[in-house]
């Protein structure tokens, strides 16, 4: 499963018209905060803390169905993960995203939150059944994560982005 598996699940048309643009737009956008989410994510997992964090966020997301609409999200538990997933860097992350040139117009602080729900049930879907698959091969949420990355050709302007706000070791 790559980055563009996850984003092929989110409702693309219904996410423009909430945010008032167009759905090229919002698919720019959706892939661009689902890349942001993942990355962190994957930042999360690099320790152990966070990722037995990660770990425990996912087993409550498992079974999630796709999303249809927007308003089936649970946009608090959307600010939640964003909170969880970018710490104190989320209000900057959303800032960063904003002033992009690739999506103008686009409020990342409103398109984070629904895009966390439905990141983290497609994460745990495929955690479940990857860990059945191969049960405890000792990859583990990183793997499944990095994956997620490794799938996504979007680098350049979010790399750096995320580079400076995450702080390469």
């Amino acid at each position: 499963m790559a980055l563009e598996d996850i984003l092929g699940q989110v409702p693309i048309d219904d996410i423009a018209a909430k945010l008032g643009v167009s759905p090229d737009e919002a698919k720019k956008a959706v892939e661009q905060g689902g890349a942001v989410l993942v990355s962190g994510l994957a930042k999360n997992a690099e320790s152990s803390e966070g990722s037995a964090a990660i770990q425990r966020a996912l087993k409550k997301h498992e079974g999630a169905k796709p999303v249809k609409k927007v308003d089936e999200v649970d946009q608090s538990d959307g600010d939640k993960i964003v909170e969880h997933v970018l710490g104190d860097k989320a209000k900057n992350v959303a800032a960063e995203l904003n002033a992009s040139e690739k999506t103008p117009g686009i409020d990342f602080g409103k398109l984070l939150p629904i895009l966390a729900p439905i990141v983290m049930g497609l994460i745990a879907n495929k955690s479940k059944s990857a860990s059945a698959d191969d049960a405890q091969s000792g990859g583990g949420i990183g793997d499944i994560i990095g994956g997620l990355l490794g799938g996504n050709g979007s680098g350049g302007g979010i790399g750096d982005l995320l580079g400076g706000l995450f702080g390469k070791k």
